[in-house]
């Protein structure tokens, strides 16, 4: 009998699956795993956690929710804790499986782990097959190489758009045969080194994760309020659920597919019209596809204070004080402080307020913007490392931006954005 383990990561999703739809066409029985990888909770060398309160509780979510999805097919979810290179070999032991499926990661600390489960499986003649889910455009059908990509996005867009094909969607499978195994058991925030932080009630939207939470989502921004037909106009919004998609929590997390999210939006367009704002979410799926192949083709560069244009950039040295100002929202500068506050009390912030407080990181404190790429990565519930560490270098001037430093006039963003200072005093009020 042929059995296969499905190693669940970030493709927390039962449609559009290509990895998992392999496995069950060519195996007769499925295991699905989930590993609580205890790295992904430790603290990092910029001293912040690798994984924060609010995105550990969304992760925890969205876990049990795709073992709900899985039960409801005749299957489940195989929940371990620990190190994967030794929890998964051991599900390979006990069940004699001879391949594993799994999501194929391009970030460098994320590959290290994928090679360290691969010569684990090796040593008991048990093959890993990897599959590329997470982006619009496949890898293989960009009209260049990943080492040719072009380093200005404008130049990656117009070439994709013009030569490449988006692939249509995996059907979700109907049913699932698996074989008898215990029923998952989750971890406490507490059993991962992390306490419960409640969500401040000024939230912009109340995050939850998970496949179900996520279709919902794209029904209630697509058909239910029509908000994408405004989101260019809308989409530097500050205050709200739907000033913008809010898709990236659940992208993040693989709970929504890039090209599920396409190919609805399609549906919207032959129903309702396309216009710039249909169109504008696509661009940012682009950017989002353009991260991830950018950190393909550069590996760990984008972790170095340099980036990809190994240039070195003046900064002052570490100021502990400095950088807890920013990150408590006591800077003084009223817009940098309300964007942290919102930040710090609810995991997450609009993409106007992101670029305004790395900007004022890098050109007015000017602080090792590697510090502010790790707060975010602990503090983000819709962190992705790709978009995290790839926006950062832009904002820094070492990554994908021609124009090198991009200075944000804050006091004029201010007043473009908050002319009436609602949001500030949103989040400034005592």
């Amino acid at each position: 009998m042929k059995k296969a383990i499905v190693w669940f990561k970030t493709d927390l999703r039962l449609h559009d699956n290509e990895t998992l739809v392999t496995a069950i066409a060519k195996s007769d029985e499925i295991i699905p795993v989930y590993c609580f990888d205890e790295k992904q909770f430790e603290e990092t060398e910029y001293g912040f956690k690798k994984t924060g309160s609010f995105r550990a509780q969304f992760l925890l979510e969205a876990v049990a929710d795709l073992d709900k999805n899985l039960r409801a097919l005749g299957s489940g979810l195989m929940v371990l804790k620990g190190k994967p290179e030794i929890e998964i070999p051991k599900v390979v032991s006990l069940y004699k499986v001879n391949k594993l499926y799994a999501k194929r990661e391009v970030t460098f600390e994320e590959k290290q782990t994928e090679q360290l489960v691969q010569i684990e499986l090796w040593k008991q003649q048990c093959e890993m097959i990897t599959y590329s889910t997470s982006t619009l455009y496949h890898a293989q059908d960009l009209p260049f190489s990943i080492k040719d990509i072009p380093d200005v996005f404008s130049n990656f867009r117009k070439k994709v758009e013009k030569d490449a094909k988006i692939r249509t969607v995996f059907e979700k499978p109907k049913s699932i045969s698996s074989p008898e195994f215990p029923a998952a058991q989750f971890p406490t925030l507490e059993e991962l080194g992390l306490s419960f932080s409640k969500i401040d009630k000024r939230a912009a939207i109340n995050f939850v994760g998970g496949e179900s939470a996520a279709l919902k989502r794209m029904n209630h921004y697509f058909s239910e309020t029509k908000a994408i037909s405004q989101y260019k106009e809308t989409r530097n919004g500050l205050i709200g659920a739907d000033y913008s998609s809010k898709f990236s929590a659940w992208l993040a997390l693989g709970c929504l597919s890039p090209r599920e999210i396409y190919f609805e939006l399609k549906k919207y367009e032959t129903q309702f019209g396309a216009n710039e704002s249909t169109y504008w979410l696509v661009f940012e799926l682009l950017w989002r596809d353009y991260f991830r192949f950018m950190m393909k083709k550069y590996s760990n560069k984008f972790f170095q204070q340099s980036g990809i244009q190994d240039k070195g950039i003046s900064v002052n040295k570490h100021n502990i004080q400095l950088l807890e100002s920013w990150i408590d929202g006591t800077t003084g500068v009223d817009f940098v402080d309300a964007n942290m506050l919102e930040l710090k009390l609810t995991g997450f912030m609009s993409n106007r307020g992101r670029q305004n407080v790395a900007s004022y990181l890098c050109n007015d404190l000017k602080l090792d913007w590697r510090y502010g790429a790790a707060y975010f990565e602990q503090q983000l519930i819709d962190y992705d490392v790709s978009s995290n560490w790839g926006n950062w270098a832009y904002l820094a001037g070492v990554g994908n931006d021609p124009r090198g430093n991009r200075y944000f006039n804050i006091d004029k963003q201010a007043q473009d954005y908050d002319r009436d200072k609602s949001y500030r005093k949103l989040w400034l009020k005592e």
